[in-house]
């Protein structure tokens, strides 16, 4: 076993093992608290520029398999109490180990993830840095911020997937750093999909003649996205949308909103969210490390708070015809309670009323 240290900004060292690729990278560090489905928060490309923590003690016990990618990785680094080198499952194709080298990515197990937990949600998220030696000189670790997270995210080209089954609708989705299960959970509604990078104007978009715009989840400070933000507000009011996480953070700002860093984000398959004005409360999946404030948003109407903290999870425009959600309506991994929303979406599109079923 080789020694492998995580450094806090503030200078504290924590010594582990190494696992993964031999890579010294400094980060954003952050906890998720899925008990399951590390292979899914592994390739979410919402983790770029971040150095996770898995709150869940036994990682890699069931292996990787390349059928449930989200997405390319994006994360910089991992962190895990205990991974498993022997993982034990039919589908299993090759250990978290090979992953991670795989992609470049470095791994540290066999520290107190408990302890690092708790120091990030007593101070907020902190910068660290994955190192097999202890730098003189840590500032720059301090002066790290994570930027041009969605230019490094989102898709190349623009590309087309089929509905599966009978085309009903044609759907652009505005790629941020979309999650695989975004494009599926359109797919087999009856959707053929276009999906566009992020910097896609609004006149080419229209162009497309959509039914509907979905725009998806993604990393880093919505506020950063300048152009794609303008090019939104042109989409205003032209055409049914749909924005899941940072499309939900981006659509509050187009609309003239604000949005805030949160203390340590929500991450996890297990977050609560309330849906106002009804005696509902939904278990979600959500990754994001700020929030929209929502009585900041002009013709917003919020319509989901986080039970925990009471920030905003989900905004309706009805001038517009658009609605939006903090969680993860398609969540993978993680609960599956807000599915209906990809239909109040269809509805949309089919001239129906947001609440028709």
């Amino acid at each position: 076993m080789k020694k492998r240290y995580l450094i806090l900004e503030d200078g504290t060292i924590f010594q582990g093992w190494a696992f993964g690729a031999d890579e010294t990278v400094i980060g954003e560090l952050v906890f998720t608290t899925n008990m399951v489905g590390y292979v899914e928060t592994l390739t979410d490309p919402s983790y770029y520029g971040q150095i996770i923590l898995q709150t869940f003690p036994l990682i890699g016990n069931y292996g990787i398999m390349e059928e449930d990618f989200e997405g390319t990785p994006r994360l910089f680094g991992y962190v895990v109490k205990e991974w498993c080198p022997t993982p034990s499952n039919f589908r299993c194709q090759y250990t978290v180990d090979d992953f991670l080298k795989k992609h470049h990515i470095p791994g540290l197990w066999g520290v107190d993830t408990r302890e690092l937990t708790t120091r990030i949600r007593e101070y907020g998220v902190v910068n660290a840095m994955i190192s097999d030696t202890i730098p003189e000189d840590w500032s720059d670790i301090a002066a790290y911020t994570v930027h041009d997270a969605v230019a490094n995210s989102t898709c190349a080209a623009p590309e087309t997937y089929p509905a599966l089954g009978e085309e009903k609708h044609h759907v652009v989705l505005v790629d941020y750093g979309a999650k695989q299960n975004i494009l599926r959970s359109l797919q087999k509604r009856g959707c053929r999909v276009t999906a566009v990078p992020a910097s896609t104007s609004a006149e080419d978009i229209l162009a497309l003649n959509p039914d509907g715009i979905m725009l998806s989840n993604g990393p880093g400070d919505p506020a950063e996205n300048v152009g794609p933000i303008a090019e939104l507000r042109k989409l205003l009011g032209k055409k049914p949308i749909f924005g899941i996480c940072l499309g939900h953070q981006l659509l509050a700002l187009a609309a003239g909103g604000k949005t805030v860093k949160l203390k340590y984000g929500h991450r996890g398959g297990n977050q609560p969210c309330r849906q106002v004005g009804s005696r509902h409360t939904f278990i979600t999946s959500q990754n994001h490390g700020y929030a929209v404030v929502a009585d900041s948003v002009p013709g917003g109407v919020e319509q989901f708070v986080n039970a925990n903290d009471g920030t905003c999870e989900g905004m309706d425009y009805p001038a517009l015809n658009a609605f939006t959600v903090q969680f993860h309506p398609e969540a993978c991994s993680g609960p599956k309670d807000t599915g209906f929303l990809f239909q109040r979406f269809i509805n949309l599109m089919e001239g129906k009323s947001y609440a028709a079923e």
